[in-house]
């Protein structure tokens, strides 16, 4: 916490000076005790010690499920956990940077004595996606005023905003572009592998019969088996992803998170191990696993790292080659790499590119953030579009999402295309 002077009593100190002087430079004894009163006054803020506040914050969200659009009503329940009573407290809620607040306000005034509480809501408007909240600033000032401490109080709440089942097709991993590898060994499966000398405890059902009619020969037929294999989410987190289509929008960094927050659920019933990782300025990375308390864990990474955050970073460039490089040396062969990114540089391009090479199945997953109208807009659209054909060219399939639109249908859209 940080203490500071308010300097609220600093005019009545100069009154008081002035009032001193003049007494004794007129002999005026009753202007000489109005200064006498007013160091009365200036010495009182003195008397009290700066305040040492602990607050114990509870957040509640209504509907805790929204749908996207949809009111959230936030109520925000702030106890004094100190022995002090505050006079003069304010409360500021850390509301997710990309979120709006449609009616009320985050901030409130108060007096709390000791284990008292004050409780202030409003509203916010739902936005797909997954929202982690900012800890409460809180001021308190001593009963003087003149000396006030600014510090947080935290308490971990996540707003997740999903479609409903019916307004968006799941994602489910039935290839092995998105969630499953072929062995290259033969057994059980469903694509052919080989066919193989009987042996006595191979079942009936895989007896190639019709090679038996002709030669009366007893043969096996071997399958290529399917393993579930490992997915990991990586979002392009550098500052120039940082990039909106209009001026107060959603940046392409959050539609990335709420993206692969929304592609981690679809996941869910699948054999197929999840993870995620944050490619920027800062990184962040949870290794593939399986079960509902590790997609939980990923899921809370990706909403409250900083790696994730909803702020540009203050480095201005990033050596995405390096990140990329470290990155490569923790996966496996099986590892699906989702990498979404805008494709804002050809250096993400190259990153994609570079992952394939390594032999990983790699899917881009393309936020549309450009803009149209003005020469530069169509510049950097233009430029996309090379980044986009540039991929496709190189065996890396390309899912380029209008955020306007659920990403489980634009990828689902884009599978079509692929099986064909």
């Amino acid at each position: 916490m940080s203490a500071r002077h308010t300097h609220r009593w600093r005019g009545v100190v100069a009154v008081t000076l002035v009032a001193v002087a003049a007494g004794v430079l007129a002999a005026r004894p009753d202007v000489l005790l109005v200064g006498v009163v007013g160091a009365a006054y200036a010495a009182y803020p003195h008397l009290w010690s700066a305040p040492t506040p602990a607050f114990d914050v509870e957040r509640t969200l209504s509907p805790a499920d929204p749908a996207p659009g949809e009111t959230v009503e936030v109520t925000v329940t702030v106890t004094n956990a100190s022995g002090d009573h505050h006079p003069d407290v304010r409360f500021v809620d850390g509301v997710p940077p990309m979120l709006s607040v449609s009616s009320g306000s985050p901030r409130h005034a108060s007096a709390l004595r000791p284990g008292e509480s004050a409780t202030f809501s409003y509203a916010v408007t739902a936005e797909r996606g997954t929202y982690g909240f900012e800890p409460v600033t809180v001021v308190a000032r001593d009963v003087s005023g003149a000396r006030e401490v600014e510090g947080e109080a935290s308490a971990e709440t996540t707003l997740s905003v999903v479609a409903d089942a019916a307004e968006s097709p799941s994602w489910s991993p039935t290839d092995e572009r998105v969630g499953r590898s072929l062995a290259d060994r033969g057994g059980d499966g469903i694509e052919f592998h080989s066919v193989r000398d009987y042996r006595p405890d191979d079942p009936l059902s895989r007896v190639d019969w019709r090679r038996y009619a002709r030669s009366r020969t007893l043969s096996t037929v071997e399958y290529r088996p399917e393993r579930a294999s490992s997915v990991v989410f990586c979002v392009d987190a550098r500052p120039c992803a940082y990039r909106a289509r209009e001026p107060g929008e959603q940046h392409a960094v959050a539609h990335a998170v709420a993206a692969a927050d929304r592609l981690l659920a679809s996941l869910a019933g699948t054999p197929a191990a999840v993870g995620a990782a944050a490619l920027g300025a800062e990184t962040a990375r949870i290794e593939p696993g399986r079960g509902r308390a590790h997609a939980t864990r990923v899921r809370r990474l990706l909403a409250t790292d900083g790696a994730f955050s909803a702020y540009p970073p203050a480095a201005s460039s990033v050596d995405l080659e390096a990140r990329v490089r470290r990155l490569r040396a923790g996966l496996n062969g099986e590892t699906h790499v989702v990498w979404l990114t805008p494709l804002a540089d050809r250096d993400a391009v190259e990153a994609a590119l570079a992952l394939r090479r390594d032999g990983h199945a790699v899917t881009v997953v393309s936020p549309d953030v450009t803009a149209s109208g003005s020469r530069g807009a169509r510049l950097a659209a233009a430029r996309r579009d090379e980044h986009v054909r540039t991929l496709r060219e190189g065996d890396v399939p390309v899912v380029d999402w209008n955020p306007d639109e659920p990403v489980e249908r634009a990828v689902a859209r884009a599978s079509g295309r692929w099986a064909r």
